[in-house]
């Protein structure tokens, strides 16, 4: 079976749609993720919680990990995203907390 430059064509332009929901996909996954840690994060300032919880961290670090080893993905590769997406978190659950703390309501989007 041969085919065809425009054949080759076609099935690389699918094979990116495809890529391309799976991208929206994790992009609104990232979103959630934020969006549950300012949720956590209102509930630390109310009840006096730390902001920085070093076991749970390690905790994500492992399920990374093992979700990793069980599914071919690169262990560092999922370490090194994860630390970027705890900085983050970090990030804005700082936010929320110290605005709350100032007698400020945070504002209505912490991500920004």
């Amino acid at each position: 079976m041969t085919t065809t430059a425009n054949g080759d064509e076609n099935g690389l332009a699918r094979l990116r749609d495809e890529l391309d929901g799976i991208d929206a996909r994790l992009l609104d996954a990232v979103r959630d993720r934020i969006e549950c840690c300012v949720r956590i994060a209102h509930h630390k300032r109310e009840h006096a919680v730390p902001m920085m919880q070093p076991h749970r961290i390690d905790a994500v670090h492992r399920r990374a990990a093992a979700y990793g080893a069980e599914n071919g993905v690169s262990a560092d590769f999922l370490s090194r995203l994860y630390d970027l997406m705890i900085e983050e978190t970090c990030r804005v659950e700082t936010l929320v907390i110290e605005e709350g703390r100032h007698g400020e309501e945070p504002a209505s989007k912490a991500t920004r």
